[in-house]
């Protein structure tokens, strides 16, 4: 397995787990932290707590998702070619055999002008 595909797996479970998180949250401030307040009368853990988890926890996925797909751009394989665009280069320059013509079938179409108006 190679390097780049080691970081596409990270890369994707990050992601994954982003999305979770992100969808747990409630941004009227209910979601999971009002599940574990008891609808404010009673709080198990903190509302506060939970809150700031949830919230340091997207920071430092989503912080991490970029430096994971940073580095993953180290770690393409580019099969010892060179970077350069070849069409760039005005030197060389590269040909394409045109597509053979195909000949149009015969059509029986003996109307006249005076026959497709129905005269």
């Amino acid at each position: 397995m190679s390097t780049f595909t080691i970081f596409l797996i990270l890369i994707v479970v990050v992601a994954f787990l982003l999305v979770v998180v992100i969808m747990v949250q409630n941004p009227k401030g209910g979601g999971l932290s009002s599940s574990f307040g008891g609808g404010g009368t009673q709080q198990l853990g903190g509302v506060k707590k939970t809150t700031d988890f949830l919230d340091k926890s997207t920071w430092t996925l989503a912080t991490l998702l970029l430096v994971l797909i940073l580095i993953s751009n180290v770690a393409i394989d580019r099969g010892g070619a060179s970077a350069d665009s070849k069409a760039l280069d005005p030197d060389t320059q590269v040909t394409q055999p045109l597509p053979e013509a195909t000949p149009l079938p015969a059509t029986n179409n003996t109307a006249t002008p005076a026959d497709s108006t129905g005269n």
